[in-house]
């Protein structure tokens, strides 16, 4: 483990898997080093780029500097950036692709080099109902209430797990694990929140994000997260929108891998 210090003190935890250009993984909702979407997919890339797998602020072995803002995030990711060279690839997983999309709005130019983004939480429509401020302050109420299983099931059924697939997951030992960062849900639904009213993106919303940028969408995902990344794509100035064959949020390695590697590389 390396660690790296962000600009308000707090020390986020880091580690490094294979080599070659650097690429970030800035992982989602619950998501840290020892339980990531991202690890996986950075160890198949291992023979061609070096991931940077680290844990967000309040998660893993990472610090927790309050209050937290959006802002504060952005420097960890910059700090990241920083330790990598000064520029890097950044992939955005879930509610970390929103994070990710964030930071290169705001960070110099050529922070990042190029931009990858696999389903963003967005709600731009009315093929599910919307979630936005009601959903955020319910979950920062379980969180002050010291609720994390309520917060955690609410998160669950927000993102529509399935009944049954919810009740098999409080029965794991890995529920009881993932409730320690329950308190982060707080974090990621400030981010999605103002994409999660059922309403469309405003005109030229990201218009700054011009480098080439990789959205990626599972073919067998819902409704609502397809139609959201076919807009994200359509908005921003460089991007090409990507539909991975029978994968949903939770993709398998082995399906974005070559996509990641081809689009980097190119």
């Amino acid at each position: 483990m390396s660690t790296v210090i962000s600009k308000d003190g707090t020390t986020i935890a880091y580690e490094t898997v294979g080599q070659g250009p650097a690429v970030i993984f800035v992982d989602g909702a619950l998501n840290s080093r020892s339980m990531s979407l991202a690890m996986p997919i950075a160890k198949r890339m291992a023979g061609s780029f070096t991931g940077y797998l680290y844990d967000r602020r309040g998660r893993g072995e990472s610090g927790n500097t309050l209050p937290w803002s959006l802002d504060r995030e952005i420097e960890d990711l910059e700090a990241l950036i920083d330790a990598a060279g000064g520029s890097a690839y950044v992939l955005g997983l879930s509610s970390g692709a929103l994070l990710a999309l964030e930071a290169t709005e705001k960070l110099a130019p050529g922070k990042v080099k190029k931009l990858a983004l696999y389903e963003a939480p967005m709600i731009l429509d009315n093929s599910r109902a919307p979630l936005g401020e009601p959903a955020l302050q319910q979950v920062k109420q379980y969180i002050v209430a010291d609720r994390r299983g309520d917060a955690m099931s609410f998160f669950m059924r927000a993102v529509e797990v399935p009944g049954f697939m919810l009740m098999l997951m409080k029965l794991s030992p890995m529920w009881k694990k993932v409730s320690k960062v329950a308190h982060t849900l707080v974090y990621d639904f400030e981010i999605a929140t103002p994409y999660q009213a059922g309403k469309p993106l405003p005109a030229n919303h990201w218009s700054a994000v011009t480098i080439p940028t990789w959205v990626g969408v599972g073919s067998k995902s819902h409704a609502w997260m397809i139609n959201a990344q076919k807009a994200l794509a359509e908005m921003l100035p460089n991007a090409t929108l990507h539909t991975l064959p029978k994968q949903t949020h939770i993709v398998k390695p082995a399906a974005i891998q070559p996509e990641l590697e081809r689009f980097l590389m190119g």
